[in-house]
């Protein structure tokens, strides 16, 4: 055996449909499209998402909801993390760089303050927003809640 007797498995290969050459070659005159209707003309492409004259899927289903465009989405940070924070590095002022540094939000981002979690050190917090529970429990240990 050499690479001169190689051949393909038997029925493996067939030859390709040679469409429009002819009558003789069983698929001249109308070239497998039929009589008439669009498909049977040139320059025919469905519609994405057609099914064959049947209501759509995407006009079968209902629409719902709406996404508003102005929306401020907020990243948010207990005063739980806060505390860990301030233990583990030694802080006493938690600003968005401090957040930055430690991983625990993005350059991009709007921080709020949120109330989960027990505050024990006096913290100075710089933030985009505050809810009313963590704003009471920092100013509570005697820290500061500023508003960028």
């Amino acid at each position: 055996m050499d690479l001169s007797n190689l051949k393909p498995a038997k029925g493996s290969i067939s030859k390709r449909k040679r469409i429009a050459r002819g009558e003789g070659s069983g698929h001249g005159d109308t070239a497998t499209r039929g009589h008439k209707g669009a498909q049977s003309r040139s320059g025919y492409s469905r519609k994405i998402g057609f099914e064959g004259g049947q209501m759509p899927l995407f006009r079968r289903v209902p629409k719902g909801g709406f996404r508003n465009p102005f929306r401020k989405e907020f990243r948010g940070i207990n005063i739980d993390v806060l505390q860990k924070l301030a233990d583990e590095k030694k802080l006493t002022t938690i600003d968005i760089d401090a957040l930055i540094a430690n991983g625990l939000a993005s350059k991009k981002d709007l921080i709020k303050i949120l109330g989960r979690g027990e505050l024990t050190a006096k913290l100075e917090v710089k933030a985009h927003a505050f809810s009313a529970t963590a704003l009471s429990a920092i100013e509570a240990k005697g820290g500061t809640a500023t508003k960028i």
